[in-house]
């Protein structure tokens, strides 16, 4: 899979940019502030349908305009697609594939994969759980495009049902009577049912995952002990399987864990009016030997482990053979954030890529088996120089 051309209009920064791309690397060199790092974010939102550097859509469109557009053109196993995703704050973002409108933007995802590398990554270590969710299910939806659909119902679950907790709760402790009990029931069923699906995905993920981010992390930290990575879930108590072959659990056992531990949390959770149970309290436990990340784990290690969870989640998607082929791998300015052996390493997973799109501040950082083409970013132009 590769990107043959790139165009946004009315995105961050840039009023329009064009940018057309072939296999191979490619680097994109311009000073901080040009925008070389908006272009990559507009791929990766037509990848992903997120930024990895903004939690909303309203920074993404340019001062004064209404709306963003980002197009592009990706071919995968000989045919060529065109995708296109409108971004419209305050209104509900449009898509189409190959010019035709898709009833939900969802429905392009898969269309173009891609793993982005980028400064950012250092919160998936050093950050709260949401941050390591987030990771995992980028991960799991660049998989299977589907669990999209099972996200956005699983969300839409949590908010109706935080909403009759919150109420039902206020009504108890103003002396009114609990009369919600059945309708909590159903949304209970739908939560156990949804939350199910993302965690029997989730769990696949990690430990196919495994394997993969161990082997990169011994190439880039050789003399260290090795990376492990869990599934860390509050159900843990009642499935013992869940600290040893996560991948085996079926939906059925997850969905009924789910609605005994719902069960058992419902005094608490109409007390505090807030849904205390599900995936969405989950996290990724991350380890040196027999240490967490998150608190013992120096700078470099740190860096290490997220290069390790990127590199490993690149060989992943390769090896799940999905249709379309190898995904692009992104690297936002990240070779000046690494150690001479690191560089290295990156460089040359880099290099094997079908397609590699790299952006640095300074050409010298780039190492130099990715001479592929050359880009300057410069005063709202992006120039092919190479």
């Amino acid at each position: 899979m590769h990107v043959r051309h790139l165009t946004v209009s009315d995105f961050r920064s840039w009023h329009s940019a064009d940018l057309a791309l072939e296999p191979g690397p490619a680097v994109l060199v311009g000073a901080n502030g040009e925008g070389k790092t908006n272009l990559i974010e507009a791929l990766a939102y037509l990848a992903t349908l997120g930024s990895h550097r903004v939690a909303t859509d309203a920074p993404l469109v340019r001062s004064g305009a209404e709306r963003a557009v980002v197009r592009a053109a990706v071919v995968a196993d000989e045919r060529e697609l065109r995708v296109e995703i409108e971004i419209a704050p305050g209104r509900a973002n449009r898509a189409k594939l190959n010019g035709a409108p898709v009833p939900r933007p969802r429905e392009i995802l898969g269309a173009l994969r891609i793993v982005l590398f980028a400064p950012e990554d250092l919160a998936i270590v050093r950050g709260d759980p949401a941050e390591r969710r987030r990771f995992l299910d980028e991960l799991v939806v660049a998989r299977a495009p589907r669990i999209a659909a099972v996200r956005a119902d699983y969300e839409r679950v949590l908010k109706q049902r935080a909403a009759l907790l919150k109420s039902a709760g206020a009504a108890r402790r103003g002396g009114g009577s609990d009369s919600v009990g059945g309708t909590l029931d159903v949304w209970d069923g739908h939560l156990a049912r949804n939350g199910a699906q993302l965690m029997a995905a989730r769990l696949a993920a990690v430990h196919a995952l495994r394997p993969h981010a161990a082997a990169a992390y011994a190439q880039v930290a050789p003399a260290s002990a090795a990376v492990t990575i869990r599934y860390a879930s509050a159900l843990a108590t009642a499935l013992p399987q869940l600290e040893t072959d996560e991948a085996v659990i079926a939906e059925p056992t997850l969905e009924a864990a789910l609605l005994d531990e719902l069960a058992r949390a419902r005094p608490a959770e109409l007390e505090r009016g807030v849904n205390l149970v599900g995936p969405h309290r989950d996290d990724l436990d991350l380890g040196i030997g027999e240490l967490p990340v998150r608190g013992y784990a120096s700078h470099g290690e740190g860096w290490s482990v997220a290069l390790a969870l990127r590199l490993g989640s690149y060989e992943l998607l390769r090896s799940d053979g999905l249709p379309g082929g190898d995904p692009v791998l992104v690297l936002d300015d990240v070779f000046a954030e690494l150690d001479g052996e690191r560089r290295e390493q990156l460089a040359l997973a880099a290099s094997k890529a079908e397609q590699s799109i790299v952006t640095a501040a300074v050409l010298g950082d780039v190492p130099e088996q990715l001479s592929g083409a050359r880009f300057e970013v410069l005063g709202g132009v992006v120039r092919r120089v190479r």
